[in-house]
């Protein structure tokens, strides 16, 4: 779920304002499982940006404050939300881990860098929900590692069905800064795209592994 309506149309306009979503539906993006897409979200871009880069931050905190309190240790998902996660956890004033894919294969072949101590209570930051098989990969090795799980929050969510179960079975909350119908909202009111380009969005989101084959 997102944070609120307000702060999910800001994400949406700041993300829209520097490129790190583009929609083509015209000209749809590949993505790495092979999927056709209308649009290709890179929210590293917003590092490069200090108002944006500080917005994100200070939001993210909030949800954290007001949803789980101060957690002990904040994690964050590689390689994507590593430095968005650094700054969250600089304005907590709290340590930071991150989580790799998978361990490494050479030297301590660890899986998650930096301190974690068995019990602490951790939040989880991505930078980008789409399939949810990454977020969770990483919330189960930080369980496994003793970690206790308050919640994740993320920049951007998709909103695929499979994916809310998903996390709705793995019990983990997750809360997000913007969502797929706010910015295609924000992306049609601000004639970013066309009214028929935004019902090929809205068509795309409903299966989107099939679309366009």
């Amino acid at each position: 779920m997102i944070l609120n309506k307000n702060t999910a149309k800001k994400t949406a306009e700041l993300l829209l304002s520097i490129k790190a979503i583009k929609l083509k539906p015209k000209e749809p993006f590949t993505w790495a499982s092979g999927w056709f897409s209308p649009i290709y979200c890179d929210n590293r871009v917003t590092l490069s940006y200090v108002p944006i880069r500080n917005y994100i931050r200070e939001n993210l905190v909030k949800i954290i404050e007001e949803k789980h309190g101060k957690p002990d240790v904040i994690a964050g998902v590689a390689t994507g939300a590593i430095a968005i996660g650094v700054l969250v956890a600089q304005e907590l004033g709290v340590p930071f881990v991150y989580v790799r894919p998978e361990p490494k294969k050479h030297g301590r072949q660890n899986q998650i860098e930096g301190f974690l101590d068995n019990g602490q209570n951790v939040v989880v930051v991505e930078d980008l929900i789409s399939t949810g098989k990454s977020s969770l990969n990483a919330v189960k090795a930080l369980r496994d590692a003793g970690a206790n799980i308050k919640g994740m929050v993320a920049i951007f969510d998709y909103g695929f069905k499979h994916a809310v179960k998903k996390f709705k079975k793995a019990n983990v909350e997750l809360t997000t800064l913007g969502d797929y119908e706010n910015l295609i909202e924000q992306a049609l009111e601000t004639n970013y795209v066309s009214e028929k380009e935004f019902e090929t969005l809205i068509e795309w989101r409903v299966d989107p592994s099939e679309w366009n084959k």
